[in-house]
């Protein structure tokens, strides 16, 4: 499969994510450096967006591969870009709702679809298994009980 196969989402997903992937890994050095290291010792805020860039440079790395390597549509790293707000990276998010976006397309679907090798056959169902037949003896006829009619229902009670 060559990059002209590649539906134009799919690049626009992998080039956004590379980019993104590099963002955050700015982005959280910045914070520590911004900090002198002390967001480090109090609360390990700037750990996220640099564990997450390495993340997505990772993943775009194989969405941009040529030939391609079979990889799932990651929408755990979607996720974790539109959890990055909370880091104060408004870039990550709005790149992590496009990519949600992108990866409901039909044509990014059947592309990962061909991608994996995940053509599904029609699925054979196995034959009913029937009980043998039994053989038919004739019984003898049990008296008619008379049937007992059933007792008159109650009426639900009326509430005022």
């Amino acid at each position: 499969m060559n990059t002209q196969n590649k539906p134009s989402l799919v690049m626009a997903i992998a080039l956004m994510t590379l980019v993104n992937g590099i963002f955050n890994l700015i982005w959280g050095v910045s914070l520590i450096g911004g900090t002198f290291g002390l967001s480090l010792l109090c609360f390990p805020v700037p750990l996220f967006p640099i564990i997450l860039g390495g993340f997505e440079i990772a993943y775009a790395i194989k969405l941009l591969d040529n030939p391609p390597q079979p990889v799932q549509p990651s929408q755990a790293i979607a996720i974790l870009e539109i959890v990055a707000v909370l880091v104060g990276n408004v870039f990550s998010m709005v790149v992590g709702i496009l990519a949600l976006i992108f990866y409901n397309d039909s044509a990014v679907k059947d592309y990962f679809a061909r991608l994996n090798g995940m053509q599904t056959p029609p699925r054979a169902y196995p034959a009913p298994v029937l009980p043998p037949p039994a053989e038919s003896t004739p019984e003898p006829s049990a008296p008619a009980s008379p049937v007992e009619p059933d007792a008159p229902k109650r009426r639900p009670r009326k509430v005022a």
